[in-house]
């Protein structure tokens, strides 16, 4: 009986190994835009809306640009990272708190709201 489990075992950890790396970059890619918009929601949402119009009494109150238009959307990534990253007027920068790949996914979410 002892002989019979450390087969089965030895299939399971293979069968789980090759899994894990047939569906990992797959699964990362999804993770990513996942992480950036759960980030967004906690982080963003309250001042910039969920949708990143701004359309909050807070975005309102301190006319936040939309997210989503034009001029903001025209921005380059790295321009994009940098307010994310250090903050820009009363908003703070999150590169300190959550990392530099965190402010990147979020810049990556940014550019699925337009419209």
């Amino acid at each position: 009986m002892g002989t019979r489990k450390w087969p089965l075992a030895a299939v399971i950890v293979a069968v789980l190994a090759a899994s894990a790396v047939l569906s990992g970059p797959a699964r990362t890619a999804g993770a990513a835009g996942a992480d950036g918009a759960t980030l967004f929601r906690t982080k963003c949402a309250t001042c910039h809306a969920a949708d990143g119009s701004g359309n909050t009494a807070y975005g309102k109150r301190s006319s936040l640009r939309d997210l989503r238009s034009a001029e903001v959307q025209a921005q380059s990534d790295a321009q994009l990272y940098t307010i994310t990253a250090k903050g820009k007027g009363k908003m703070p920068g999150y590169e300190a708190s959550l990392g530099a790949d965190a402010c990147k996914a979020l810049v990556a979410y940014m550019r699925q709201l337009k419209p």
